[in-house]
């Protein structure tokens, strides 16, 4: 599995991201039944509110070998702090929209 991770802007401030890397590399969380190695290909933040730079993002993450787009759990979740993206469906469903069929998403990390 290639993922590419897309997180929330605000969040990156206070967050850099460790327990995304260690449940992606222990597979715990999201990835607790993936049997294959997990290769990740890019961590980046979705460009901001609405989040409309998320698409451009993703399509870039593909491009450079992402098989599984993974929005990171300050998104979908609101950790650490309890406050999920409140665009984070119109998010996904763009996303959705403009990569491959064969493009898998997961909703968290941890």
């Amino acid at each position: 599995m290639k993922v590419g991770v897309i997180r929330c802007m605000q969040t990156e401030d206070y967050c850099p991201g460790t327990t995304d890397f260690k449940f992606i590399k222990e597979k715990k969380g999201a990835f607790e039944d993936v049997e294959e190695d997990i290769e990740i290909i890019g961590f980046i933040n979705c460009g901001g509110c609405p989040g409309k730079k998320a698409v451009l993002r993703a399509r870039e993450l593909v491009k450079r070998g992402a098989d599984t787009i993974v929005f990171a759990s300050c998104i979908q979740r609101g950790n650490p702090i309890g406050y999920p993206c409140p665009f984070a469906k119109k998010m996904k469903e763009l996303i959705q929209k403009d990569l491959p069929d064969h493009i898998k998403y997961l909703d968290y990390t941890h």
